[in-house]
């Protein structure tokens, strides 16, 4: 199927793959289907509306909404009249929304709820450009000629009885290099940056991702990540849509598993957060079924992780480990893969490295989890791993038509169809971005033997400690977070003397810990600061970092009362750490680390590094 822009492959899949659920979404604790036929004249009645109410091709039209049926229907809404999708997400203050409304001039906006549309009323003095706010929820708003979803789906249906042919037409005159999208970079520090993409760009990311993947109308999908975010805008919305796979939209992150039970998806785009939340509730049911069915589980662990490098090397399982394989896919691994429905084919993970012990549980159960890599300025994928080959600890190779080059420093550099044209309005980080025509991705990685790469940390991030030893420490927090104690792991360490991390732990488990060893607390404080706490995260950072060089070793670390949060600036919108906001925040405890003090949250076990805080 051939098409050159994302109205194009709407329009050819709804043509030749109709169905009467290309769209599910729930409401009124049901599930309900959109057709084909339908969801294309919602999008032709948005576009229509947005042309009558003066949006012209060029123009910005932004979403400030929550994962919805509303959301994917606009986007193809806003494509169709020619004008560029500002996605906003749905958790950033009125403050950083503002930027992105301003920046972006975005003429119009959707949101989602009376509490989005609080954020724009908010800003709206400081955005002269701004004319209207969409309303996606059933209710009568005001201010800044505020309208419902329902008036401006009745606009565009009174301006299609008036020009039956007006959204056609719309359609027709978007070409590949029309900027599709405008996409502000969460980032982990600085402000957003207005990365803009093509048509062009997105749809070469769409044929080339998609070349070694057999998916097809025989498909569903729960979405569930925040369509803000180009993994999920291209890998789970244009990607499958263009396949003819329907989409059933989750209502919460929290609702997930349930979604999955009922919808029963065969294949699931997620972040690495959500399988870590799996693998730690399956741990959790295994530890607390008693004595039989924990020691049952971590056999099947075992045998799983065996199987899984197995599968990977090419290797035939011995008759013992296929018998004991077998036996533990009837106690364990297809339990698990009834919880996720009994139909998945294969998850993909992206935007942020992966576990690859989480990935060859999963592998070794029959839920392959395909990692892959990518930024918004690639549109975003540079590399993924194939359901032939996958190799969990690696991204998997580069697609088809994406080079990918190690500079000497060991930044990953990138060409190809789907490199951005550009931020807006900073062309001088453009031309940094874009030195000597390939895209500096800022994270640090190499090749391997099979061709597959593999990404060692963000360049950034890089820990140069005082000796001038070179620490990257994304795997060894990733390896931290494999405990079932510990939730979150920062290293800290740059120009000092020795690694340190600040550690928050999982406190569900921490205090079931607790209750089980008779440990008495009040508030989570004091029970960070009770010895016998201190001593299990020092045996769990031990036991899970014990392969690593001497200079990579945790000196020291504190325990922090508070889970880190969006809400505080900690985490980005999809999930990750502001490294820089949280070493800010918490600049007494990391000192107290280093000044031989005693550090908030440890008990007094010994005087300063190579003590009892260290494993």
């Amino acid at each position: 199927m051939a098409f050159t822009t994302l109205v194009e492959l709407y329009r050819a899949v709804f043509r030749d793959h109709p169905r009467p659920d290309a769209f599910r979404h729930k409401a009124g604790g049901a599930w309900h289907d959109v057709s084909s036929a339908d969801a294309q004249l919602t999008i032709e009645r948005v576009a229509a509306a947005l042309s009558a109410r003066g949006i012209v091709p060029g123009n910005r039209v932004a979403i400030l909404a929550e994962n919805r049926l509303e959301w994917a229907l606009a986007d193809f809404g806003i494509l169709t009249a020619g004008a560029a999708t500002v996605p906003i997400y749905a958790t950033l203050t009125a403050a950083t929304a503002r930027h992105i409304l301003f920046d972006s001039e975005a003429r119009l906006v959707l949101v989602s709820t009376a509490e989005q549309l609080a954020k724009v009323r908010q800003v709206a003095g400081e955005l002269p450009g701004l004319r209207t706010a969409v309303l996606m929820d059933p209710a009568v708003g005001e201010s800044i000629g505020t309208v419902t979803w329902a008036d401006l789906l009745a606009e565009g249906q009174a301006a299609l009885a008036q020009d039956p042919d007006a959204a056609r037409r719309l359609g027709d005159a978007v070409t590949p290099e029309t900027i599709a999208t405008l996409i502000y970079t969460s980032g982990t520090t600085g402000v957003p940056k207005g990365v803009m993409l093509t048509h062009a760009n997105l749809v070469s990311n769409v044929r080339d991702a998609l070349l070694d993947f057999v998916i097809g109308p025989a498909d569903s999908a729960v979405s569930v990540l925040p369509l803000s975010h180009i993994f999920e805008r291209m890998a789970g919305h244009f990607t499958l849509i263009s396949r003819g796979v329907s989409i059933a939209y989750a209502e919460s992150v929290d609702t997930f598993a349930a979604d999955l039970a009922a919808v029963r998806p065969t294949i699931v785009f997620a972040v690495p957060r959500l399988f870590e939340r799996i693998y730690a509730r399956v741990i959790d049911a295994a530890v607390a079924g008693g004595a039989v069915k924990r020691l049952i589980f971590f056999k099947a662990r075992d045998v799983a992780l065996r199987w899984a490098r197995g599968l990977v090397a090419g290797a035939k399982a011995s008759p013992w480990l296929a018998l004991q394989h077998g036996l533990y896919d009837r106690l364990v691994y297809a339990k698990l893969r009834a919880r996720t429905g009994g139909r998945i084919r294969f998850f993909v993970s992206g935007g942020a490295p992966l576990n690859s012990e989480i990935a060859e549980f999963f592998l070794g159960a029959g839920l392959p989890v395909l990692e892959g890599y990518g930024l918004t300025e690639t549109s975003p994928v540079i590399a993924v791993n194939r359901p032939a080959h996958n190799k969990p600890g690696t991204v998997g190779p580069p697609i088809a038509n994406v080079l990918v080059r190690i500079a000497d420093d060991g930044e990953i550099l990138v060409q190809g169809p789907g490199v951005m044209k550009g931020y807006l309005h900073l062309p001088g980080e453009t031309e940094a971005a874009l030195e000597g025509g390939w895209f500096h991705t800022g994270d640090i990685g190499h090749l391997d033997t099979d061709g597959h790469l593999v990404i060692t940390d963000r360049k950034k991030d890089l820990l140069v400690t005082a000796g001038g030893k070179k620490v990257a420490p994304q795997p060894i927090e990733n390896a931290l977070k494999t405990s079932k104690y510990i939730a979150e792991a920062i290293l800290i360490g740059d120009k000092r003397p020795y690694v340190s991390a600040l550690i928050v732990p999982h406190f569900e488990q921490l205090e079931a810990y607790a209750r089980y060893k008779g440990i008495s607390f009040v508030e989570r404080k004091d029970l960070i600061r009770h010895p016998a706490i201190v001593d299990l995260i020092r045996r769990q950072v031990a036991e899970h970092t014990k392969e690593l060089a001497r200079f990579e070793q945790i000196k020291r670390f504190d325990l922090l009362a508070n889970e880190l949060s969006q809400d505080a600036g900690e985490l980005t919108p999809t999930l990750k750490v502001r490294r820089k906001i949280v070493v800010q925040r918490y600049a007494r405890e990391i000192d107290a680390l280093y000044a031989g003090q005693e550090p908030t949250g440890l008990a007094p076990t010994g005087d300063g590094p190579g003590d009892g805080r260290q494993p």
